[in-house]
């Protein structure tokens, strides 16, 4: 049985971008559903077309990406697609204030053909797209401890075991799947069962929401050694 196509909502407020994205992802057998050239047209988008990935523009006139990012991931939305933020520059906090919304990763506007689609097609596996190096660069700029109501969602993060703290830390380290089980001498399935269990007992979506807690609760600290 053929594998149902991968549905992408495109939202920019350049058309030129949404056209350029829709052919490179349909050159690739993904399926655009949808386009927006604001945050009310993708939210409207989302709720109507249900796709798996949202490529969503950071910066949008009215309703911006951040906002936009928010409404779709909010509490109580059955499945949400995963969102990838598209941003020209590598160090805003728009893109880290999406990513502790719940957004799976950022993409530069910039990037070439073949990365998007993997892209598209790894976030909808449910992992994140993250690239150490700018993730930590994002993290030493933005991250601050929350403040206690902000912090609520994090409270639970002494209801983990001593191992899923280990691999909680790693991953904020950029660590994957692979290198985590090669670190700590762990089938990568074992790994997969501690990440899905921090995610339960956290609240968390992704891994792109473990790296940014990890920060904010002081799991992980800016300069911690092995941090990339």
């Amino acid at each position: 049985m053929n594998e149902q196509p991968l549905r992408v909502v495109v939202a920019d407020d350049q058309a030129l971008v949404r056209i350029g994205f829709r052919l490179i992802l349909e050159s690739e057998g993904i399926e655009v559903v949808a386009e927006a050239e604001d945050g009310e047209q993708a939210v409207a988008a989302v709720r109507r077309s249900r796709p798996d990935v949202v490529l969503m523009d950071i910066r949008m006139p009215g309703l911006d990406g951040l906002e936009a990012t928010r409404r779709i991931l909010a509490r109580g939305t059955e499945n949400p697609p995963r969102i990838i933020i598209l941003t020209t520059f590598d160090l805003d906090h728009y893109v880290y204030a999406a990513m502790a919304a719940g957004a799976s990763g950022f993409l530069l506007k910039d990037v070439t053909p073949e990365h998007l689609a993997a892209a598209v097609r790894l976030v909808r596996t449910g992992d994140a797209l993250l690239a150490p190096a700018i993730t930590r660069r994002l993290v030493e700029r933005f991250a601050r401890p929350a403040a206690p109501d902000a912090a609520a969602p994090h409270r639970e993060l002494a209801t983990l075991t001593p191992r899923e703290l280990e691999v909680m830390g790693l991953l904020a380290r950029g660590l994957s799947n692979a290198e985590l089980a090669a670190r700590l001498q762990l089938s990568e399935a074992t790994v997969k069962t501690h990440v899905a269990r921090i995610l339960g007992k956290l609240g968390l979506r992704d891994r792109a929401q473990v790296v940014v807690a990890a920060y904010e609760t002081g799991l992980v600290s800016v300069g911690t050694p092995g941090t990339p």
